[in-house]
């Protein structure tokens, strides 16, 4: 045990899981949170040095009151990974407002009140790390994703303001922008999902960045990312012809 803590919400399943797992095998002291109670019981029952703090994100008192919880049970929070996130690829086919507002509401505002619920914190003690977990479907619109797109474009923005605002107090901010990773969320999308990775191949990569680099912006794997990359800078009308050709399944 190295004494130092992470605190991980949307880590009842999928990456949050795997990375809380991860890093608690590395003997850090964990944090983690999500609405399914069940099944965080299940992750902490686990691993010795798991705590779990039930929370709904978009409750931004909540997300205070737990934050305050964590602190009393566990001492300082040396690093707060913000994971939580949803995607219905169904209705994204057509133009759900209700939806639209669900996405925005969790993974957007979401990760903002986590981040409120933090901030006076990490300034007040000039020291920390904050991490946003975005995606590459944040570089550009993609089919039959707008919601999701626009609420992970959202937060690769509000990460590099984040960025300028919190690095005078010596508090790191990183964004986390994963290509496609198998998780139960991307197990409810009916195209091909090239280079797929596991959801322990992100939690390996995301520990690395977290704990070994500096960079502002982890993402993985390599090989995707530097495609997506690419595909952000080109001009728009190539960039439509190379997506309409090659995500033809996506639309029909």
């Amino acid at each position: 045990m190295n004494n130092k803590t992470i605190w991980i919400t949307g880590a009842s399943s999928g990456i949050g899981k795997a990375l809380a797992i991860k890093f608690a095998q590395e003997g850090w002291i964990v944090a983690i949170s999500a609405r399914r109670e069940e099944l965080l019981k299940e992750i902490s029952k686990s691993q010795k040095n798991i705590s779990y703090f039930p929370l709904d994100v978009t409750d931004s008192e909540k997300c205070k009151l737990v934050f305050e919880e964590i602190k009393k049970k566990l001492g300082d929070i040396d690093i707060s990974v913000f994971s939580t996130g949803i995607h219905d690829p169904k209705s994204e086919k057509t133009l759900n407002i209700d939806k639209v507002k669900k996405i925005m509401e969790v993974n957007f505002f979401g990760t903002v009140n986590s981040i409120n619920s933090v901030y006076e914190y990490y300034k007040s003690r000039k020291s920390g790390h904050i991490s946003i977990v975005s995606s590459v479907a944040g570089y550009r619109g993609l089919p039959a994703a707008g919601a999701y797109c626009a609420s992970k474009s959202a937060l690769s923005s509000f990460a590099e303001s984040l960025y300028f605002d919190l690095k005078r107090y010596n508090v790191r901010v990183s964004l986390v922008s994963p290509g496609f990773i198998k998780t139960p969320m991307t197990d409810k999308n009916d195209f091909p999902m090239p280079m797929i990775k596991s959801a322990e191949f992100a939690a390996e990569q995301m520990f690395k960045g977290l704990t070994k680099s500096k960079s502002f912006e982890i993402h993985f794997p390599k090989s995707f990312t530097t495609i997506m990359k690419v595909l952000k800078v080109i001009p728009n009308g190539l960039y439509f012809r190379i997506v309409e050709k090659g995500m033809k399944k996506i639309v029909d």
